[in-house]
């Protein structure tokens, strides 16, 4: 007996041919990131729809993070101010602009990073990859501005390109922030000071 044909057929119909279909699937969006990371039948219950056209709107479990992360990074947490530090022409205020930028943006959606950055080391196939696409991304744009610090003679001439990039790896990311955010209950104004201050007295002249 094939049981899940007819059903993946009829969430085909509703999410595609039938009226309220593109709307379902809306939803389907909407929900996922207050409910994704405790069940994905609370997704499919929220947005009024079965399991079986989540995965439809989503391709399979990774595809909902990737969605989430997506989402969160881009649109929800207020990632276009990073894209502006960085396209600043002075490198110094695009490392401080940087450092803020991304400081804020953990600390608008911090439960729900937090979560992600966990479960990416539990649940790789499902969490790792958004993660790790999140991280290299990151990683890409220390080496961009440690090179442009270096070319704009902010650096230290003790410090090497590669030295400042990882560096700013470690202070830029999510757990740094987090050991002040949350470890020491900072607000968020004193965790983006403390992490430039550190940053420039220990890489720039």
């Amino acid at each position: 007996m094939n049981v899940v044909g007819p059903a993946v057929e009829a969430d085909h119909f509703d999410a595609h041919r039938h009226p309220r279909g593109a709307e379902r699937a809306q939803v389907v969006q909407q929900h996922r990131f207050e409910v994704i990371l405790r069940n994905r039948g609370q997704v499919a219950r929220a947005a009024g729809v079965s399991r079986s056209t989540v995965y439809l709107v989503f391709g399979s479990r990774a595809g909902l993070f990737d969605a989430l992360t997506t989402d969160l990074w881009w649109h929800r947490a207020g990632f276009q101010a990073v894209v502006d530090a960085v396209e600043h022409p002075d490198a110094r205020e695009h490392l401080r602009g940087g450092i803020d930028s991304g400081v804020r943006v953990f600390a608008a959606h911090r439960d729900v990073f937090r979560a992600l950055f966990s479960m990416a080391q539990l649940d790789a196939d499902a969490v790792g990859g958004a993660i790790t696409r999140i991280e290299e991304n990151r990683a890409g744009g220390m080496v961009h501005l440690a090179r442009r610090l270096a070319e704009q003679e902010v650096l230290r001439p003790d410090v090497t390109v590669d030295e400042a990039a990882d560096l700013l790896w470690l202070l830029a990311s999510f757990d740094s922030f987090d050991q002040l955010y949350t470890g020491r209950n900072l607000p968020v104004a004193d965790v983006s000071r403390t992490l430039i201050t550190t940053v420039e007295r220990s890489l720039c002249r």
